[in-house]
């Protein structure tokens, strides 16, 4: 069993909040985490049960009454239920009352009458990061704002780094060694996400089209996110395409992230940048193998950009106190700079991060750090180009090129 980060962080939200909510994508380990933590007096739950789910949709308020402390699991299923939650937490304060998992994003329900603001806290569980594999907990966010990176330590570099990026963080794919194996599980995972659970979501009227439409956002992963040229061959318009997307990220199955904005530089892209959340799944979608990144290692590129995306976000998740926002960076100019991940703590402290698929490093890849380190001045932290290569190289004042697995070695 892997030890996960966010254990700390439920165990302090349940002695001091009355609901806490752990939402993450299906089988990235909620279940298995909630479970740990069931002591002989808190009642376990599940909504994924037919007869469960029927009792909580038919009657909310005679569910939750007379449970003392319970473990609620997959709560999106039965959405009307946080009303009655938030009735009895009301009446009955204690901290820890109940602990609820979601595997989409309940904000966004159009069907939830109240939000329990104020009254529970919200974790985020996402598939195993590589630091939580290997069991030790990362700084390479801390050392970034702090101008600094660790020396590099039995770096990962080449066929074993892109192994690492293909297999992605799912447990349940981690436990398969056969690469074949893994490729069947995540599609037959997005298909099982498509037909289950996307109605607990939205009303969907073009079901059909879903699987299709998640291989093509799968091909416009790290890009600028064009909604028009994504729906053209699926005869959609923008705002249907949008709204898909929108029913994806709340599945926890995509992102996107937000453009980075400074008054100094008037001619900065306002356009968001999509990425999945898992480059296991990813590569599944686009049909990667070991074998065709090999033949044409281009491919790789996007791919490790959202596999650093994932180890990113993972990382600053655990880092709340710090309220660090990850945003992305590219000038409008005809030769566009850009820089893949810009991350602003509650300091204004800014990191600036590149991802590049080659096994060597130059000093135009700093290109779209410098032009961020110009327009933050002395709230520029650190700039860092990380690379499929073994050595740590410093090029220029707070500049390095890094190997990936200093984000977690």
């Amino acid at each position: 069993m892997y030890q996960r980060f966010a254990l700390d962080a439920v165990r302090t939200s349940l002695s001091d909040t009355r609901v806490v909510l752990i939402v993450g994508p299906r089988q990235s380990g909620k279940s298995t985490l909630v479970t740990s933590l069931a002591g002989s007096t808190r009642t376990y739950l599940t909504l994924d049960d037919p007869a469960t789910l029927s009792s909580a949709q038919s009657d909310p308020k005679g569910f939750i009454r007379g449970l003392s402390t319970a473990t609620i699991d997959e709560i999106q299923r039965a959405p009307e239920l946080l009303l009655a939650i938030k009735e009895s937490v009301d009446a009955d304060q204690r901290p820890g009352r109940f602990l609820l998992t979601g595997s989409a994003n309940i904000m966004s329900l159009p069907t939830i009458a109240d939000s329990l603001a104020g009254r529970m806290e919200v974790i985020t569980l996402l598939p195993l990061s590589r630091s939580e594999i290997i069991g030790k907990k990362p700084t390479f966010i801390e050392l970034a704002f702090d101008g600094r990176t660790a020396p590099a330590k039995s770096p990962i570099v080449g066929d074993e780094l892109v192994d690492i990026v293909l297999s992605g963080g799912y447990p349940e794919v981690l436990s398969r060694s056969a690469p074949a194996r893994r490729n069947k599980w995540c599609l037959d995972y997005i298909d099982a996400i498509i037909k289950r659970d996307v109605r607990d979501v939205a009303e969907v009227s073009r079901l059909g089209d879903m699987p299709r439409l998640m291989r093509m956002f799968a091909h416009h992963t790290a890009q600028i996110t064009n909604y028009a040229e994504i729906g053209k061959s699926l005869t959609m318009d923008r705002k249907t395409v949008q709204r898909y997307l929108d029913i994806f990220s709340a599945l926890y199955l995509t992102r996107s992230i937000e453009p980075w904005h400074n008054n100094q530089i008037s001619r900065l892209s306002k356009s968001p940048k999509l990425h999945f959340l898992d480059s296991g799944l990813l590569a599944s979608l686009r049909g990667a193998t070991a074998d065709t990144i090999r033949a044409d290692r281009t491919s790789f590129g996007p791919l490790l950009e959202t596999f650093v995306f994932g180890e990113l976000l993972k990382q600053v998740g655990w880092l709340t106190e710090r309220g660090i926002l990850i945003h992305h960076f590219r000038t409008t100019t005809n030769k566009p700079d850009e820089v893949d991940f810009v991350l602003e703590d509650n300091k204004r402290r800014i990191v600036g991060v590149e991802v590049k698929a080659s096994a060597t490093a130059s000093a135009s890849d700093f290109n779209g750090i410098r032009k961020l380190s110009e327009a933050t001045q002395s709230r520029f932290s650190a700039g860092i180009v990380l690379y499929d290569g073994d050595k740590v190289l410093p090029f220029g004042d707070k500049m390095f090129a890094v190997p990936v697995s200093n984000l977690w070695n």
